[in-house]
């Protein structure tokens, strides 16, 4: 009801605009049509103001209704991004709810009493807004770049007997798309269940045959919010940018890592592509499967319970390294709770900060939170890609430098090529990797999952990582930053008005 009123409002904007332009009609029925395109105007900004946004993006969009009403009001329409709160996803979130409520309590363990304040602190918080329990009975393994990350995630989809559960934001049907496709017809004709969810728009050059010959293998295959659809719902803003997998309830996998030949090293504009995954095995399996199910169910409209998937070998499984957090994000759940996690550990870190991340585009929060932990003389390192794979994201994150250089926050530009592992390290004891970027896209308007490690040997390995990764990487230095071309100032500061949907 609310979309069919919204489209007629259009349609009366637009045609009271040309009956106030047109010759045709006389004086009297064009002062009446130009009384009733002002109306409206005024109603939809009024609308607006009440919609209890920040004022910088409350006065945005008024201004945006002011000089370019019909243009602004059909993008408010068809991004729905100021409807995150509202009515769009509200059916997803009460059916989440469902598969929150039947999860398996993880097992208490002692270990948690040897945590640091630091540690505790963060933990603390994920569990009080995500109510996901640590669990310390997960193992997690870093997979440093496609070289380690398919090879293994090959091997295991090859080896499975139940079911694979694969949900990615891209899926090519290239060359590494194709060997995955391959493996997924297989196991489907050997009966094997296996279910996709792929991003409509993400994944768009995954080809109709590649779609069609996985549907005639057996293989059960979906579009989370395809183009049509997103564009008809005003959904279309709103994309799924999660990379999991999960196979036979035992081993599961998340990261920056999505699936097509640039995250091989087959990218013609990036030669080297640098990215992290993480394999899981272990009780936190349960938490990351029931991420996949919760979207299977709004792109399939099928309520698979959690139980049927669990493994018992992986709930049982005594042995294990530190604490694990699995956290999804997005417009099904409370607003801003990544935000709110990074927020948390920027805040409570003691010694360092260091971030790793391909788009930076930071929240106000985020860049205080960035600038005190630097002024208190916390160790801040951000580390973003010299060359990135768009204009505005590029230039965007850019115009964030000079405030936080002159705070005392280290930036490096990695220049071996594509940086796009999204990492922050706190202490070098607590280590967040998933999908998430450091931006108000993966913030507010992206479906999310990260991993939250505490204390393990995986932390250790992003240490290393990083340090290594530094090699590659030039230093930002303030007084030469000061000193950029005047092109490049404007090109930064016409980017970051496009920062609330970068």
């Amino acid at each position: 009801m609310k979309q069919t009123r919204q489209v007629f409002l259009m349609l009366l904007l637009i045609a009271s605009f040309f009956l106030g332009i047109s010759d045709w009609v006389d004086d009297r029925e064009r002062f009446i049509s130009w009384l009733i395109y002002g109306f409206i105007i005024a109603s939809i900004c009024f609308a607006i103001l009440l919609e209890g946004r920040n004022p910088y993006k409350t006065l945005l969009w008024i201004y945006t209704m002011i000089f370019f009403p019909i243009a602004g009001y059909a993008l408010y329409l068809m991004t729905g991004q100021l409807e995150v709160k509202g009515h769009l996803f509200r059916q997803k979130r009460q059916d989440n709810r469902w598969y929150f409520d039947r999860l398996h309590n993880n097992k208490p363990r002692d270990t948690w009493q040897g945590l640091g304040e630091t540690e505790k602190t963060i933990s603390t918080f994920i569990q009080q807004t995500t109510k996901n329990d640590m669990s310390f009975y997960t193992n997690a393994d870093i997979l440093t770049n496609g070289e380690e990350k398919f090879p293994d995630l090959i091997t295991n989809l090859k080896t499975a007997k139940h079911f694979i559960h694969l949900e990615y934001y891209i899926f090519r049907s290239d060359h590494i798309g194709t060997t995955i496709i391959d493996i997924l017809c297989d196991k489907a004709e050997q009966g094997v269940d296996v279910r996709v969810i792929y991003d409509g728009i993400g994944s768009i050059q995954l080809k109709r045959k590649a779609i069609q010959r996985m549907k005639q293998s057996g293989v059960n295959i979906y579009a989370f919010l395809p183009l049509s659809e997103g564009l008809k719902t005003q959904k279309v803003n709103f994309r799924n940018h999660r990379k999991i997998v999960i196979i036979d309830g035992q081993t599961g996998y998340i990261g920056g890592l999505n699936i097509g030949d640039e995250y091989i090293g087959r990218s013609r504009e990036f030669n080297f592509w640098r990215d992290t995954h993480v394999k899981i095995k272990g009780e936190a399996i349960q938490h990351l499967h029931t991420i996949f199910l919760m979207d299977w169910q709004y792109v399939s409209g099928e309520k698979l319970p959690i139980k049927q998937f669990i493994s018992n070998e992986a709930l049982l499984q005594e042995s294990a390294d530190g604490g694990v957090h699995i956290v999804s994000s997005g417009p099904d759940s409370e607003q801003g709770t990544m935000a709110d996690i990074y927020f948390t550990m920027v805040t409570e870190a003691r010694q360092s900060v260091w971030i790793a991340t391909p788009y930076f585009i930071p929240n106000k929060a985020m860049r205080t939170a960035l600038s005190t932990a630097a002024s208190r003389g916390v160790d801040v390192r951000l580390m973003v890609p010299e060359k990135n794979d768009g204009f505005f994201t590029r230039y965007g994150t850019q115009s964030y430098f000079a405030e936080l250089l002159s705070k005392g926050v280290d930036i490096y530009t990695y220049h071996k090529g594509f940086l796009h592992e999204k990492v922050i390290i706190v202490d070098e004891n607590v280590a967040s990797i998933g999908t998430a970027n450091v931006d108000l896209r993966s913030f507010n308007l992206n479906f999310e999952a990260n991993v939250f490690l505490f204390q393990s040997k995986a932390v250790a390995t992003l240490v290393n990582d990083y340090q290594s990764d530094l090699n590659d990487c030039r230093q930002v230095i303030s007084s030469e930053w000061k000193n950029r071309p005047f092109s490049m100032r404007v090109k930064e500061s016409f980017s970051r008005l496009f920062s609330p949907v970068l």
